[in-house]
């Protein structure tokens, strides 16, 4: 009796010391190899063991949803579920097992079937979905697009048949997710193609991607817990307006610049003229697209040439989701523009106090994403707020 006892003793010891090993691990799989420098990546759970407050409000952020594995769960069921290209063209999201499917038929007979493996875009305006191939990731032919509340063709997509064959290249994960490894294979002198290694996707925007890896300063404070100073992490209270501005610039200041190097390499403090040419800065003749380009239209505007201070996060708190809130985003306005007068017109709008938003940033139609809806020839023009601040008439 007396070793059954010690036995059940030992089991429960041992279990205790498995639930701990098991709950250190998060803060310290990262260290196991080496000691940690400044470019060792922690992982969003680990931070989240110090940071949980911020790291649940953050979750409710677009930036995290910017990519996202797909499941029956995530996914959901949007309606309707059949998008025809015309009378014979059918693509069709289905279930099928445990997994989800965009589907075409043609005259009703199945033709090609592809798994939905992971959506791209926040889903406040328009979200895509891929597929694996292999170790290349493929665009499927139907995105969602909230602005319609319903499924249209990709865009860039043939109008008259189910493309499944457009490759989602690393550069596009570069702004839709956190990381992702990648190799260039080269089968003939001729041909070059690039693979994903797709067990390394790291989905969404997390904490490091704005915040630089976080490695060295998790070891740090491990190590020194009576430190409350944060160290070898950035805050962007430390940061200049140009550091800010080009943080931000990484992902929203445009599409249409020669890449230098991958920006996934990029940590708040750098330049980012090092990873783009033309960055920083559109010094081309044409106005910069209301897709992509929120960065460059911010700095045309007179608000921000005339402030000292003012970038991204005057308006925009990383941590927590004020999408749709005007109020919140013209009460900043009215911080600045206290004893702005309007005309006796503009006053006869009830919404004046409330909402700056609307007439100062007004929706404006993209130059290079548009959309086809079914049973419509011509394409349907995608709307994104502009972000050069002014007056329009």
């Amino acid at each position: 009796m007396h070793l059954i006892q010690m036995k059940k003793r030992l089991f429960f010891t041992l279990s205790i010391i498995g639930l701990i090993v098991v709950f250190l691990t998060q803060c310290m799989d990262f260290r196991k190899a080496a000691p940690a420098n400044e470019k060792t990546f922690a992982g969003a759970a680990t931070c989240r063991t110090c940071h949980q407050q911020i790291s649940d409000s953050y979750l409710q952020n677009p930036h995290q949803q910017t990519t996202h594995s797909i499941g029956i769960q995530t996914l959901g069921t949007p309606t309707p579920d059949t998008y025809s290209f015309n009378d014979h063209l059918q693509v069709k999201i289905e279930k099928q097992g445990d997994a989800m499917y965009q589907v075409a038929y043609m005259d009703g007979k199945q033709t090609t079937t592809r798994r939905i493996d992971i959506s791209i875009g926040s889903g406040e305006k328009a979200i895509t979905y891929g597929t694996w191939e292999g170790n290349q990731l493929k665009q499927l032919p139907l995105s969602y697009f909230k602005q319609i509340k319903g499924w249209a063709n990709s865009p860039g997509f043939p109008q008259h048949t189910a493309y499944f064959g457009r490759i989602i290249d690393a550069r596009c994960l570069e702004c839709h997710s956190s990381f992702v490894d990648r190799k260039i294979i080269q089968d003939d002198p001729l041909k070059v193609k690039e693979e994903l290694v797709s067990g390394s996707l790291v989905y969404g925007i997390d904490c490091e991607r704005c915040h630089g890896p976080a490695g060295k300063h998790v070891e740090f404070h491990l190590d020194h817990p009576q430190e409350k100073a944060a160290k070898y992490i950035a805050l962007y209270q430390t940061l200049t307006k140009k550091q800010k501005m080009d943080a931000c610039a990484v992902c929203h200041g445009g599409n249409d610049m020669e890449i230098l190097k991958s920006v996934f390499a990029f940590k708040p403090g750098d330049d980012l003229r090092s990873y783009y040419t033309n960055a920083s800065g559109n010094t081309a003749k044409k106005a910069p697209d209301v897709h992509g380009n929120q960065s460059d239209m911010l700095a045309e505007s007179k608000c921000f040439i005339q402030s000292k201070t003012m970038d991204c996060t005057n308006c925009h708190q990383t941590h927590e989701n004020l999408k749709g809130n005007l109020t919140s985003y013209s009460k900043r306005c009215i911080s600045c523009h206290a004893t702005i007068k309007h005309t006796a017109i503009t006053l006869k709008n009830a919404v004046v106090k409330t909402n700056c938003i609307d007439c100062h940033m007004p929706k404006q139609s993209s130059g290079v994403i548009s959309f086809q809806q079914a049973g419509k020839t011509g394409t349907s023009a995608y709307q994104l707020r502009t972000h050069k601040i002014g007056i329009y008439h």
